[in-house]
């Protein structure tokens, strides 16, 4: 469905499935690396009622709205290594997937050779940290 008239159907079809790829990116990226989990909390934060909704950045200090831009910054700067992680995560089990089942040896009892999923190298990886 699209509001969009001007569009084909095998358009928005095309569209449709990038969306769905894009989302499918975000769930992995948040439960193999862990993204989006971080919360910033900043010192100086002054804390609102849930009643009165948003907070007005514009009415505070410049200061204030100094250290609440320096806050998001580190957020999407947390978020873009996460991503960056994943993108790494996926070329290794891509490219050196023999490397990675030989240092997985884990409870996977049988190994195929074929491409490992990016888990298995995440678990690779964390174990070689480990050991």
């Amino acid at each position: 469905m699209s509001t969009d008239r001007t569009l084909s159907e095998l358009d928005i079809i095309r569209i449709y499935g990038m969306r769905f790829k894009i989302e499918v990116s975000f769930k992995q990226v948040l439960r193999t690396i862990g993204a989006y989990t971080y919360h910033f909390w900043m010192k100086l934060t002054k804390p609102i009622r849930k009643e009165l909704g948003d907070k007005y950045l514009h009415k505070e200090s410049k200061e204030y709205r100094s250290l609440v831009r320096r806050k998001l910054s580190a957020y999407h700067r947390h978020i873009q290594i996460g991503v960056i992680g994943q993108g790494i995560i996926q070329y290794l089990s891509l490219s050196f997937p023999e490397i990675v089942q030989k240092t997985f040896g884990s409870w996977i009892r049988t190994t195929r050779e074929i491409f490992l999923s990016k888990v298995f190298a995440r678990i690779s990886e964390l174990i070689g940290k480990l050991s």
